[in-house]
C-alpha cells in the first residue's frame, strides 16, 4: 500500500482497495505491505546513499524553485525543467543559516547528469538523464522515488507494469537501483486513460471506486468488461472472467493510445449497451 502521504492514509481507504480487488477477481500473495511502516527500511538506504556522498540537503520551497527553474537557462544535473542544484554546492555555513531559519531541509540524490537508456516492454527503447530528485521529502516523510525502488527490491520484483507517465521516472529509479545493488526489473508502462476534457482520469470526472458505481447502478462485471476491451482483449458484447483474461495477455499486443474512459465513470450513468445487465460477479 502506497500510503507515504498521510493524508490519504487510513484503514478504510485501504479495505476500499483491497475490497475492490477482490470484486474484480485479484487477490494478492502474503500479507499487505504498507510503506508508511516501513520508514526504517527507507532511512537505511538513505545512510548508505549519504556514507557514499550522493545526498544533500535542500532548503528550497517549491515556489523557489518554480521560480529558479523559469530563470535559469538550462538544468546543470538534469533535463530541461529539473532542479537547478541551487543548495547542492552549500558550505556547513551557508547550510547553518538556512537551519536557523526554521526551515527544515528535503533530502536530494546527488546525481552527475547521467542519461540511463532502458528498453520498455510496450515503448521500445527509451532513454533519460537523472535529475537531483528528493529523497526524502522535507517533512521526513521518503520520497515515492526512493520508497518504491526499494520495496521493489525487497520484494524481489522481476516485472513492473505501471502507468506511461511514470516512464520518466524510470531512469531515476535505475540509477537509485545501482547504487543501492538492486537488480533492475523488466518495465512495460501502458497508456493511461483519460476523462472526456483530455486529462488524466481523476476523482473529478466522477465515481472512481467499484462501490461508488454500484450504488450509482454500475456492475462489477461492465467495469471488467470495458477494461477488457480497453485492452483489445474482449469482444464487445462479452464480459470475461479473470482467468479468461490471463490465458489471453501479450504484453507486446497491448494498444499504444491513451483511451477515454467510458460514460458511466465521467458521470453519464447510461450503460454501455454491450455490458448492459451482466453482472457475473467478476
Amino acid at each position: 500500500m502506497e500510503d507515504l502521504d498521510r493524508v490519504q492514509a487510513n484503514q478504510e481507504h485501504e479495505a476500499s482497495q483491497l475490497s475492490d480487488l477482490a470484486s474484480i477477481g485479484i487477490d494478492w500473495d502474503g500479507d499487505v505491505v504498507r510503506q508508511s511502516e516501513r520508514f526504517d527500511l527507507y532511512d537505511a538506504a538513505l545512510d548508505r546513499l549519504a556514507s557514499d556522498g550522493r545526498v544533500y540537503e535542500c532548503y528550497c520551497s517549491r515556489r523557489d524553485i518554480r521560480l529558479q527553474i523559469e530563470g535559469s537557462a538550462r538544468a546543470p544535473h538534469g533535463p530541461p525543467g529539473s532542479y537547478p542544484g541551487t543548495c547542492r554546492d552549500l558550505n556547513e555555513a551557508e547550510r547553518a543559516e538556512r537551519r536557523a531559519a526554521g526551515r527544515p531541509p528535503a533530502l536530494r540524490l546527488r546525481t552527475q547528469g547521467q542519461t540511463f537508456e532502458f528498453v520498455d516492454r510496450l515503448v521500445g527503447r527509451w532513454s533519460g538523464t537523472v535529475d537531483d530528485v528528493v529523497l526524502r521529502r522535507n517533512d521526513g516523510v521518503p520520497a515515492y522515488n526512493l520508497a518504491v525502488v526499494v520495496d521493489d527490491g525487497l520484494q524481489e520484483v522481476t516485472d513492473v507494469v505501471r502507468g506511461d507517465d511514470l516512464l520518466a521516472s524510470t531512469p531515476r529509479h535505475i540509477l537509485l537501483q545501482e547504487l543501492l545493488g538492486i537488480d533492475t526489473p523488466s518495465y512495460l508502462h501502458i497508456p493511461l486513460v483519460f476523462g472526456d476534457d483530455g486529462s488524466r482520469l481523476a476523482k473529478s470526472h466522477g465515481a472512481t471506486t467499484l462501490r461508488e458505481l454500484q450504488s450509482a447502478g454500475v456492475s462489477t462485471g461492465q467495469v471488467v468488461g470495458w477494461i477488457a476491451r480497453s485492452l483489445d482483449l474482449a469482444a464487445p458484447d462479452e464480459v470475461p472472467a479473470i482467468a479468461d483474461l490471463v490465458e489471453r495477455f501479450d504484453p507486446g499486443a497491448l494498444p499504444r493510445d491513451a483511451v477515454t474512459a467510458p460514460d458511466f465513470v465521467r458521470g453519464d450513468r447510461t450503460t454501455d449497451a454491450d455490458a448492459r445487465g451482466h453482472d457475473d460477479g467478476h
